[in-house]
């Protein structure tokens, strides 16, 4: 039974994933020509599509994937709550726990970027890879708000080490 809810746990967290992958690229305009986002865009077209029919999108928000991240956090957490055998509960403390997973998921899909991005930017610099412009059109507008703030020292930049310290703190205070 564990290796099931296992398998299960991965495979809907991995959904839930890219479907929220999706939405942060859509929200930091990322170029989905890159064959990275255009995977993810490949993998969750099957849900956001036909939701697009009857969901249309709010300013530059796109309902559909929003709704899409929202089924799939519903299902993971409902399977799982089901396999360990306890039902779902108050239906409050099942939409904050959903809502909770999906911010920290989103918090450490930002710090393994910025680590992502971070080495990359250090040990390739000015080389060119698949999903290397992605990381920056997802990490740079956080780290240009904190650059503002922050101005670099001399030729160092710690943006990148203050912004990782605020999602740690971040991920802290979720628990």
């Amino acid at each position: 039974m564990d290796a099931l809810r296992f398998v299960v746990d991965i495979l809907l967290w991995l959904l839930t994933l890219a479907f929220v992958l999706r939405l942060l690229l859509q929200l930091v305009r990322a170029n989905f020509r890159d064959p990275l986002a255009d995977a993810v865009v490949r993998a969750t077209n099957w849900l956001v599509l036909p939701l697009r029919r009857v969901l249309p999108p709010i300013g530059k928000l796109d309902t559909a994937t929003v709704v899409a991240v929202l089924c799939a956090a519903t299902v993971h957490t409902a399977a799982m709550l089901g396999l360990s055998g306890g039902g779902l509960g108050n239906p409050g403390a099942l939409a904050r726990g959903i809502v909770i997973d999906l911010i920290a998921m989103v918090l450490r899909i930002y710090l393994v970027a910025l680590l992502l991005y971070w080495l990359t930017s250090t040990i390739a610099a000015g080389a060119y890879a698949p999903g290397m412009r992605l990381l920056a059109q997802l990490c740079e507008p956080l780290l240009q708000r904190v650059r503002r703030v922050i101005p670099p020292i001399g030729q160092i930049d710690f943006s990148m080490l203050w912004v990782s310290i605020g999602i740690c703190a971040l991920l802290i205070l979720l628990r």
